[in-house]
């Protein structure tokens, strides 16, 4: 890859764009597929000008380039996605349309479009496609650019600083040049990427759902974006098939070693013993089983207790959501409702709260603090209390275990700390724009997680991302960005050695 990172994921926004104007060409929607082909052709004739330019005066790839290519391209990349959608629309704000895609691109899937039928199938496309691409993006920058910095949750199982690699051109985890490691692990993770995507989009079609509905769902599994064309999984027609499939699918946000070894082959025996797949298992089955004890309680109270059906499927709706908002993917159960008209309780949204900041795994596409981060704070605080206990005791768990508990734990702390200042600056910036403070609370921890469908869910009453203003929106996408790069990738850009030599 002799072209900048930077402008070889424009190359790749220029090529999608034509996917949205093919689709509105077929529809006849010739609006739309005038505004997204005449945007990719100007784009791609832009680009080649530009790479002319570049070719004749060569960089050599470094670390250093990559992290700031990355941060680049999450604030300037939604732009560019942004002209065609506005153009297509014509309805709507550029800043609404920068939100839209800022949201998707980081699989965010916050949307200011509450009625989906005010957009055209081609624009829905478009959203899930951003989102889909947000994704793969999330994969290969974590395996290719923040593993050899010793970032993004690597930091935890290193003995080097985190953020170290920014300063090191030398020997990283690999001999190889960052731009070899981006195509090696583009060749790697791609075709598992997009055959896993379209397995699930035609297992949703046989189950019933249209053609959209299942690319755009199988798209957002696959980005834990959370985007619908149709408003949601309750009103898809797989039924409850198709909320099964993609349960399973989720999964693959709960622990890199779903999708990624490192090289190692990895049985399913370890699979199982992996911190963040045991912890990921007891939040799901712990918290669904709170929330079902919680609705049978009010089921007594109703004298519906002995309804077996809606039991069920008051149980199967709190599972599938715990398991959607821990991975940040946002995704309803159908069955969700069902819970709350059975026991005629609301539920609770501090919990999907507390769910979304926790997120999924490292290295995958959801966001939150992430789960081996938690798991290291736990494993500190057992063996500090094991420590109070048994003042001489020794710890016999082996070095990695040893590392976790040790320096993991302190940088996973850091790294708490942070994302609560952020947290707390985010709401106090947004109380200033005239939102009130739950409002903000809600929104915050939405954009901060990158699980945007929390705010029709986890309020009293649902929050409209249209009602609220511009500048609350421009702050929200900046959440959303740090969010989504992690405020340690951030911070070590502010060292002063980085920007030496």
């Amino acid at each position: 890859m002799r072209q900048p990172l930077l402008l070889v994921l424009c190359g790749v926004v220029a090529v999608a764009m034509y996917v949205p104007a093919i689709v509105a060409f077929s529809s006849r929607d010739m609006h739309v597929a005038r505004a997204f082909f005449y945007g990719a052709t100007l784009l791609l004739i832009l680009l080649l000008l530009i790479s002319v330019a570049v070719r004749s005066n060569p960089r050599s790839a470094s670390n250093r380039r990559q992290i700031v290519a990355l941060v680049a391209a999450y604030i300037g990349l939604p732009v560019v996605m942004a002209v065609p959608f506005y153009e297509g629309l014509e309805t709507t704000t550029f800043v609404n349309a920068y939100f839209e895609m800022l949201s998707s691109f980081t699989t965010t899937g916050a949307t200011v479009f509450d009625d989906p039928s005010r957009l055209v199938p081609a624009l829905h496309l478009w959203r899930a496609l951003v989102g889909w691409l947000g994704g793969f993006l999330l994969w290969l920058a974590a395996v290719a650019i923040l593993a050899p910095l010793n970032l993004g949750g690597f930091e935890l199982t290193t003995q080097t600083e985190a953020g170290s690699g920014l300063l090191d051109t030398s020997n990283q985890h690999s001999a190889a040049s960052p731009a070899v490691r981006l195509m090696r692990h583009t060749v790697h993770l791609a075709p598992l990427y997009v055959g896993l995507s379209a397995a699930i989009a035609f297992l949703l079609w046989a189950f019933g759902d249209p053609g959209l509905v299942a690319i755009t769902h199988a798209m957002s599994v696959m980005s834990s974006s959370g985007i619908s064309a149709i408003g949601g999984l309750q009103n898809a027609n797989s039924g409850f098939a198709g909320e099964l499939l993609l349960f399973f699918m989720m999964f693959l946000a709960v622990s890199r070693l779903t999708f990624t070894t490192d090289g190692q082959h990895v049985s399913w025996p370890q699979l199982r013993q992996d911190p963040e797949v045991q912890l990921a298992t007891l939040l799901v089955v712990g918290v669904s089983a709170m929330l079902f004890l919680r609705h049978f309680v009010g089921a007594i109270d109703v004298d519906a207790q002995d309804n077996f059906s809606e039991a069920v499927l008051a149980l199967w709706g709190s599972i599938f959501t715990v398991l959607s908002f821990l991975t940040t993917t946002g995704f309803e159960s159908s069955s969700w409702e069902a819970a709350r008209n059975w026991s005629g309780l609301p539920t609770p949204g501090l919990v999907l709260l507390g769910l979304a900041i926790i997120g999924g795994g490292v290295a995958t596409t959801a966001g939150g603090v992430k789960l081996l981060r938690i798991y290291a704070l736990y494993k500190h605080g057992t063996r500090e209390v094991e420590r109070l206990v048994h003042p001489s005791s020794i710890s016999t768990t082996g070095a990695q275990s040893r590392q976790i508990r040790r320096q993991g734990a302190f940088i996973a702390w850091v790294f708490a700390m942070i994302f609560a200042l952020c947290l707390a600056a985010c709401m106090l910036a947004l109380s200033l724009t005239g939102l009130q403070f739950e409002t903000s609370m809600v929104l915050t921890v939405a954009a901060m997680s990158n699980a945007g469908p929390l705010a029709s869910v986890a309020a009293e009453l649902p929050i409209s991302y249209a009602g609220i203003p511009d500048s609350a929106k421009l702050i929200l996408t900046g959440a959303m960005v740090l969010g989504r790069l992690e405020a340690l990738a951030l911070i070590a850009l502010l060292n002063p050695e980085f920007w030496r030599g």
